[in-house]
């Protein structure tokens, strides 16, 4: 289990979810299936994998659903306590009603929404952070929805503004929160929203900190995320791959491979392709090419190269399904160029990836520092070892898991 100081997480899972209806007309939102398995299903068996052993599940509209459903939470290996609550009643009239199961200290999660959580960090960060509450924070620069908070750059939320309409804002809130239970000390009287009245007070008291993720959520909350919630819980299965000294022959530093003449397969690396291929794996590249910002090569001679690259791929056996190239300068300060992460969470968006089970293969502490700030589990191929070597070991763990599970 994990080294950290909270096992209990209370989930709110009592609204009517008006916007999802005819489909809420007849189930409560967290019950609406993905590939046979209700959305309540993947939440529950996250939390039990990073170490939660108690659920708390908040519930009104349909309760019986949720109940018959989950039962005593031992089939997720978790122990599962209900508080049904009024269907009319907001999140802070559930939370007072569950108060006297509360921990010190609780995860607080909304029904409706999923994030690969990075447990450890998050605990990191609300244990050093000073703050009774961490929320986490979605930094939705590709507009994936409108935000509601202003987190500064030490991680202070400086606004929480429910209507979404004040300037500044700069993320959406997506719970995941860990939260002191003294926070409930804030709650007005009434039938009131806990996050609408909380995390205001908080804020002008300079008490609510946020950790900042780029890696997409996905949710139940409206309909036209539900085909972005049924890619996402697929799972699919792939690999990010590092191009020079992963693939080719990395050239000295500062050279680049300029045209396809140049270009050096390593040994094993076609092979390597063909068994993720095989494996059902898609395969992502990922690749700083300074080159072209420094005039070594242009645009199209880049892409000329990763066709060719993508056509012997395939002529072997295996296939690359996108590759991403940072053509930026060393010091341009992109958020592109590894060991900065902007590549691996635009293929995350691109592919509905889960970056925690997504491993980052390449062959310098770039790419390691890269993989480790997108959440990623890497490899690195260093002392003689090749991309067969990891694609076998990374393939025969994954079928263990598989088989196991």
């Amino acid at each position: 289990m994990s080294d950290h100081g909270v096992t209990q997480a209370v989930i709110l899972a009592g609204g009517r979810g008006s916007r999802l209806r005819p489909l809420t007309d007849t189930m409560p939102k967290p019950m609406i299936a993905f590939h046979g398995r209700p959305f309540l299903a993947y939440l529950l068996e996250q939390l039990s994998a990073q170490g939660v052993q108690r659920a708390v599940l908040l519930i009104g509209y349909l309760a019986e659903q949720i109940r018959d459903y989950v039962g005593d939470g031992s089939r997720f290996g978790l122990r599962v306590d209900y508080v049904l609550s009024p269907v009319e009643a907001e999140t802070g009239q559930r939370l007072r009603d569950a108060a006297a199961l509360l921990d010190p200290a609780f995860l607080l999660l909304y029904g409706d929404n999923y994030w690969p959580m990075q447990w450890e960090r998050s605990w990191r960060a609300f244990a050093e952070g000073g703050s009774p509450a961490l929320i986490t924070v979605y930094a939705n620069r590709d507009g994936y929805t409108r935000n509601n908070v202003a987190v500064d750059e030490a991680g202070l939320v400086t606004a929480y503004d429910p209507s979404r309409s004040a300037t500044g804002l700069n993320g959406v809130e997506i719970g995941y929160a860990l939260l002191s239970r003294a926070v409930l000390e804030q709650l007005p009287e009434g039938n009131v929203s806990f996050e609408r009245t909380v995390y205001p007070a908080l804020v002008s008291r300079r008490l609510l900190r946020a950790l900042v993720t780029h890696h997409r959520y996905y949710s139940v909350g409206s309909h036209e995320r539900l085909p972005l919630t049924e890619a996402f819980l697929a799972g699919q299965r792939a690999v990010i791959l590092d191009r020079d000294g992963v693939l080719n022959v990395r050239p000295p530093r500062a050279e680049y491979v300029r045209r396809w003449a140049q270009w050096q397969w390593l040994p094993g690396a076609r092979e390597a392709l063909r068994l993720f291929k095989e494996a059902g794996y898609r395969v992502i590249v990922v690749s700083n090419q300074a080159g072209v910002a420094r005039g070594a090569m242009t645009e199209r001679d880049l892409a000329e190269i990763h066709e060719r690259m993508a056509r012997e791929a395939r002529e072997a056996g295996g296939e690359i399904d996108a590759v991403y190239h940072c053509p930026h300068g060393w010091d341009e300060g992109c958020a592109c160029r590894k060991p900065r992460p902007g590549m691996l969470f635009q293929a995350q968006r691109d592919f509905h990836l889960d970056l925690t089970r997504t491993a980052f293969i390449g062959d310098d502490e770039r790419d390691g520092q890269a993989a480790e700030a997108a959440g990623c589990p890497s490899i690195l191929l260093t002392g003689g070892r090749t991309l067969l070597d990891a694609a076998q070991e990374l393939l025969a763990e994954s079928a263990s898991w598989h088989h196991a599970s």
